[in-house]
């Protein structure tokens, strides 16, 4: 006697949807509803456990930016293009963390619209000391897939960023 497969709730929204959509539609629908949700529920675990550290999760993502960044330092562009934000939210973002003494703003001198963005040892220890909730948080979300599952997974998602040409810069 076989079993049939649990149900998500994105069966049900494509099951609402047989009539009007082709079968390739309803896949493509049913892989886009699933990984909003699943970026949605990751977005919201990952600041419901920083909340307590005291940093919220855009400012971990700045921080980590720069961690990876040669020398620990981008432009204003070169973060804006990382995190894909407008310039104006980078330099909303940056200035709040300036405040904290987690990064420095420097202008080029000979052009003062051009600014880099330094990580402090203060900012680079902030991030440091929370990276391994964040870090629990997204193992505890992926815990039902398999290793093996998870790479594939990365793999496919990898293709079809690369697709939309989202390559390393």
């Amino acid at each position: 006697m076989s079993q049939e497969p649990a149900t998500d709730y994105v069966d049900g929204v494509v099951d609402v949807l047989t009539q009007v959509h082709t079968h390739a539609e309803l896949e493509a629908k049913a892989l886009a509803y699933r990984l909003r949700r699943i970026a949605h529920r990751l977005e919201t675990d990952v600041k419901r456990e920083l909340a307590p550290h005291g940093i919220e999760l855009w400012a971990l993502e700045l921080l980590a930016c720069l961690l990876r960044a040669p020398e620990r330092r981008l432009t204003a562009s070169q973060l804006a293009t990382a995190m894909q934000l407008t310039s104006g939210a980078v330099t909303n973002r940056v200035a709040k963390l300036e405040v904290k003494g987690w990064v420095v703003r420097d202008f080029t001198p000979h052009d003062r619209r051009s600014v880099t963005v330094a990580l402090t040892p203060e900012g680079a220890e902030r991030a440091y000391d929370v990276f391994a909730v964040k870090t629990e948080a997204e193992l505890n979300l992926f815990a039902s897939l398999s290793a093996e599952d998870q790479h594939r997974l990365n793999g496919y998602l990898r293709t079809v960023l690369l697709a939309l040409g989202d390559r390393e810069t």
